[in-house]
């Protein structure tokens, strides 16, 4: 009996350090993705503003292997995005890896669920931006997106587990940003790569703050 008892505890106690191990390879391996996918990206755009001033071939042929790589950079960090998410929703502790978002003076609190849907706002915004920037340029509209009903309403894209107003902000955030880039023709907030426009990392982490406690 003594000793069957031993080996459940040992178990359970291996288990819990085998799980506490594969959660911090995971979150290493986003953080690491992540900070890849930054500096990809931040390249690409240098090489981009080369291109703007020469327009030169050679530098078209580094802007496009930059955006292929920053597009390659970014699909690792979806990958552990998605494994990240999925071992927060699995954990056996109650901790859920909270989250602190600066805003207006003010912190407000949220879990690894909210942080990302929070993201999804910026970049939702501005993937909506850039295409009603585009449609306005190319139609002749003066410049403005103010009175945008995609951006007034802010909730395009909207989840009910944040607040309401912080996605309203955020996706305002985004937005606004898009528009400027879509109305002219010029990506200084985002890129675009085979998933679609998304905006630049060091963008986002100045919109949103986020720290994790």
């Amino acid at each position: 009996m003594f000793n069957l008892k031993n080996v459940v505890i040992g178990s359970v106690l291996g288990s819990f350090l085998l799980f506490g191990a594969a959660g911090t390879t995971t979150a290493q391996r986003y953080n690491d993705d992540y900070r890849e996918w930054q500096e990809a990206q931040r390249r690409a755009q240098e090489e981009y503003r080369d291109y703007q001033r020469t327009r030169s071939r050679s530098d078209y042929r580094d802007w496009q292997q930059a955006q292929r790589r920053a597009q390659q950079k970014y699909a690792e960090y979806q990958r552990s995005a998605n494994n990240n998410t999925r071992y927060n929703n699995n954990r056996v502790s109650g901790n859920r890896g909270f989250y602190r978002v600066y805003r207006d003076g003010r912190y407000y609190q949220t879990d690894n669920r909210g942080a990302e849907l929070l993201r999804q706002a910026v970049n939702s915004g501005y993937q909506q931006g850039y295409q009603q920037g585009q449609m306005d340029s190319r139609y002749g509209r003066n410049s403005g997106y103010y009175g945008n009903n995609v951006y007034r309403s802010g909730t395009y894209g909207y989840q009910s587990y944040v607040a309401r107003d912080q996605y309203q902000y955020y996706f305002q955030q985004g937005f606004q940003r898009g528009y400027e880039d879509g109305y002219n023709n010029q990506f200084r907030y985002g890129m675009r790569s085979n998933s679609g426009l998304s905006i630049l990392g060091n963008i986002l982490n100045g919109i949103l703050q986020i720290s994790q406690d």
